[in-house]
């Protein structure tokens, strides 16, 4: 298989997945309101190396760890919901004056919106079932492909993701000079009210499994 055309199709794919807007979108462009750009790039590249780890149990084949995260789906579903449910209630409660405590684009902040989307979104192992159906309806996860083919798909995952929150949080930033405090206090009750009902919705569907 040609490396580049494997990377720039793991980039489309990477890309494609990152874009709906969801639980950490939401969240992306909320911290980038409220805490900077570098924030909410952070929190999208969370989101965005978890989806690069499932991409490469996918691409790489590892059946047996995929079999055991689907098996425990909904344990672990309903982890993910019930952290959306606190999320949702902590960002609907905050202040947006608490995003002065501590400097725009400190080690602490970015670390927490990275570690916030990452934890999301590996709570979620249907993630892997979408990326091995992708991977095979592109014709990119061939039998005996290679472990140099698999890691370029899994990199071009990662970039293109990656990619999509740059634009993201590089777009919504250019708002956030124009924001009053009050239509900040806006911004995290319409957030957290958007994360709660993504929790309610993942606990629901845990029911259904």
């Amino acid at each position: 298989m040609d490396l580049f055309g494997t990377l720039i199709r793991g980039l489309l794919i990477g890309f494609s997945i990152a874009a709906p807007i969801g639980p950490i979108g939401v969240l992306c462009i909320k911290r980038t309101l409220a805490e900077g750009r570098a924030s909410g790039f952070s929190c999208g590249l969370g989101g965005a190396s978890a989806d690069a780890v499932y991409g490469g149990l996918a691409a790489f084949g590892l059946i047996s760890t995929s079999n055991f995260l689907v098996d425990y789906q909904p344990w672990l579903r309903h982890v993910g919901g019930v952290f959306l449910l606190y999320l949702g209630s902590k960002t609907f409660l905050q202040r947006p004056t608490e995003r002065k405590t501590k400097k725009d684009g400190s080690s602490s902040v970015l670390a927490g919106a990275y570690a916030t989307t990452f934890f999301l979104t590996i709570t979620n192992p249907l993630t892997i079932l979408s990326f091995a159906a992708i991977f095979a309806g592109m014709g990119v996860a061939e039998t005996g492909a290679g472990y140099v083919a698999a890691a370029t798909l899994v990199a071009g995952v990662l970039s293109g993701s990656g990619l999509w929150w740059l634009f993201l949080s590089g777009g919504v930033s250019l708002f956030r000079s124009k924001l009053r405090t009050g239509t900040l206090r806006w911004v995290n009750r319409a957030s957290g009210t958007i994360i709660l009902g993504f929790g309610v919705i993942a606990l629901l569907n845990v029911l259904t499994l």
